[in-house]
């Protein structure tokens, strides 16, 4: 009987205290894992705008882009003369250093991360003196803003039709 008692003691112990418990942390390290690896993702796509004038909704692009590019090569050595600071805009992740590879999925699903970039079409009507229609311009705007989504829900970076959105978190 005292067996029993002392069985059924240890996985009511296991269940109601530990289980959980296990579980919190492990979903606290996937939301700041993937937290990290975004921000990380949020930089990539900071220098790829800087080189090349506009955002991009390919991630294998970025992550090549972060692995191959000269310039962000000489970041890692350079340190900022004010701050004392490495120029090096990549940060550690949770799991250990940074590593681009890391980058193409979120840590609990392995899903990757969505990305996607906006696209505006402006028209403008070129009317004569005397109000005759002559034209109409059309100018298409590829990846003036991005959207960095989490598969898992841990958040979102960026927005897709606000201006004053752009790099920023959902979280911060």
């Amino acid at each position: 009987m005292y067996v029993v008692i002392i069985a059924l003691v240890y996985v009511l112990i296991q269940v109601a205290i530990i289980g959980p418990t296990q579980v919190i942390e492990q979903e606290k390290y996937w939301r700041t894992e993937s937290r990290a690896r975004m921000l990380n993702l949020r930089e990539a796509q900071i220098l790829w705008k800087d080189k090349n004038g506009n955002y991009t909704d390919n991630i294998e692009n970025l992550i090549s882009f972060v692995k191959n590019d000269t310039t962000i090569a000489k970041l890692k050595d350079q340190i900022d003369s004010l701050s004392g600071r490495s120029k090096y805009p990549f940060k550690k992740l949770v799991s250990g250093p940074f590593e681009p590879d890391s980058l193409f999925w979120a840590p609990k699903s392995h899903s990757y991360y969505l990305l996607k970039v906006d696209t505006t079409i402006n028209y403008d009507t070129v009317v004569n003196r005397r109000g005759n229609i002559v034209r109409v311009d059309t100018l298409i705007e590829v990846g003036k803003r991005y959207l960095l989504e989490d598969p898992d829900g841990f958040g979102k970076i960026g927005d897709l039709t606000s201006d004053a959105l752009i790099n920023t978190p959902s979280w911060e």
